[in-house]
């Protein structure tokens, strides 16, 4: 479970059913809803994507990975995860990094 910031002023962008359409569009597979009110989604080599937008500027990531997927599959994975995270964020994967890296230094992880 990763808590991934949002870009100020980006969470006009996912509010309502924006994450649900920006979920279904970087994978191209339906999502649902789990009693948690996570949405969920399964695309290659990711078992389960469980996301929920916690406030105006946090946005709660678990992932399942399948082991057993192959190198390509993966690559296209991570790619269109990557390509989810920044539209919901608004930061790209640098940033994102570069961000997770400062709150574990700062011991809020």
């Amino acid at each position: 479970m990763v808590v991934q910031d949002i870009r100020k002023g980006h969470f006009k962008d996912i509010e309502g059913d924006g994450l649900k359409r920006k979920l279904e569009g970087a994978f191209g597979v339906g999502a649902t809803s789990d009693a948690e009110g996570h949405l969920v989604v399964s695309y290659g080599a990711l078992r389960s994507l469980r996301v929920k937008a916690l406030s105006k500027t946090e946005l709660l990531v678990e992932t399942e990975s399948d082991k057993d997927a192959t190198p390509e599959v993966a690559s296209d994975t991570i790619r269109r995860y990557n390509a989810f995270l920044e539209s919901a964020t608004g930061f790209n994967s640098k940033e994102r990094s570069k961000r997770l890296q400062k709150k574990a230094k700062e011991g809020k992880l």
